[in-house]
């Protein structure tokens, strides 16, 4: 039985972004086709820094820069992306407060942008609270997979590495939580998170 249940949040019990909202943020940053390609190229290939703690004018002036343009409406562009990562999973969230009524003990590590933080824990602070650490990357400086996110997050937790059961829906993320000890899983579902604790 695992009592130290560690989720990544976005795949896991957030949702990514919607076709809706990625179409959205195109309609904002001005693309399409082979332009909107090459921007999501560059949307992801900046993210790090952006989830590690930069700024995010600095974030989208990096993309802007990858794809030799300058975006029409940064604001409206921020926002967008925003309002793209704060839906859930409702089967999710039940089950994490099934699993913290039934005395377990619940931590989240996510990559997560600074700007988001106050925005998804105002929507969802209700069942955030269950979990005794929420560690998220721009908070302490590194990201997923870097091995000091995954130790930080258990020293959170007041546990070793080998305490916790990890899940996350990216395979290198789970390899790397793999390697710091903790026993870690590629999240498929509820179902499967309840049959493994």
């Amino acid at each position: 039985m695992a009592d130290v249940i560690v989720f990544d949040l976005y795949g896991v019990i957030a949702r990514t972004q919607s076709p809706e909202a990625i179409r959205r943020i195109e309609k904002v940053a001005g693309v399409s086709g082979e332009s909107a390609t090459a921007f999501w190229e560059a949307y992801w290939e900046c993210r790090p820094p952006y989830d590690a703690g930069q700024d995010g004018a600095a974030y989208w002036a990096a993309v802007a820069d990858r794809l030799g343009t300058r975006f029409p409406d940064v604001p409206g562009l921020v926002e967008a992306d925003l309002d793209s990562w704060v839906d859930v999973d409702e089967a999710m969230v039940e089950l994490v407060v099934e699993l913290a009524d039934r005395g377990r003990t619940l931590g989240l590590l996510s990559n997560i942008i600074d700007e988001l933080v106050p925005r998804f824990e105002a929507r969802h602070g209700d069942w955030l609270s269950r979990f005794a650490a929420l560690t998220y990357s721009c908070r302490i400086g590194v990201a997923k997979p870097d091995p000091r996110a995954y130790l930080i997050c258990a020293e959170r937790l007041g546990v070793a590495p080998g305490e916790v059961l990890f899940f996350d829906d990216r395979e290198g993320n789970v390899v790397a939580a793999r390697e710091v000890g903790m026993r870690a899983e590629v999240f498929r579902s509820p179902a499967q998170v309840r049959e493994l604790v």
